[in-house]
């Protein structure tokens, strides 16, 4: 069993925002691969779970529905549930404004990077040993940073998003069938491509 975890904030008036690109990498794979596809979620871990069959494995997709800035305590309620070793077991998918819109990064570890979900994640675990996919949502610029994560992207974003947001359920896929450092060798190099960067 393994966990994929993606961040954001629940309620209509989040749906859409930058903050909330973690959300929406779980959208895809539920879609893509729940048992069944496409089916409801169940609440479960302070979050809204639906369980998936990607390739051989089962896989849980969680969203937590705690808000950013308490991931950790749905995140900790579902490793401790399912014995989960964090480390190996866990992906947790989010937003990152360091990163260009749409290009995405894979990490074995590593800090917070100021990212209050992040870091509540790390806080509740003990330790940052856990696999986090980066989503790209460009930088704020003069934007304070609060306002820009929960603004909604620009139409010029949004088109540069898409192929990212599939790209990043490709590999988290493929983390979970294949592991952390095939999918990091397999994404790393085309989501940084992919947007352009080096």
């Amino acid at each position: 069993m393994r966990l994929i975890v993606g961040l954001g904030n629940p309620g209509i008036e989040h749906q859409g925002t930058r903050h909330n690109a973690g959300f929406e990498v779980l959208d895809r794979l539920a879609r893509r691969y729940g048992d069944p596809p496409g089916g409801p979620a169940r609440s479960r871990f302070a979050g809204l779970l639906v369980e998936a069959c990607i390739g051989a494995g089962r896989v849980m997709l969680l969203k937590p529905t705690t808000f950013m800035n308490l991931s950790g305590a749905s995140v900790l309620e579902a490793v401790r549930f399912h014995k989960l070793t964090a480390a190996s077991d866990l992906l947790v998918v989010t937003d990152d404004f360091a990163l260009p819109c749409g290009a995405i990064r894979l990490r074995a570890q590593g800090g917070d990077g100021g990212h209050n979900g992040l870091a509540d994640i790390t806080r509740r675990l003990g330790d940052d040993r856990w696999a986090r996919l980066r989503v790209g949502i460009d930088a704020p610029g003069r934007v304070p940073t609060e306002s820009y994560v929960l603004g909604h992207f620009t139409p010029e974003q949004r088109a540069q998003l898409e192929p990212g947001l599939d790209l990043a359920a490709d590999a988290a896929a493929c983390w979970a069938t294949d592991g952390l450092e095939t999918a990091m060798n397999r994404f790393n190099r085309r989501g940084v491509g992919a947007a352009g960067t080096n």
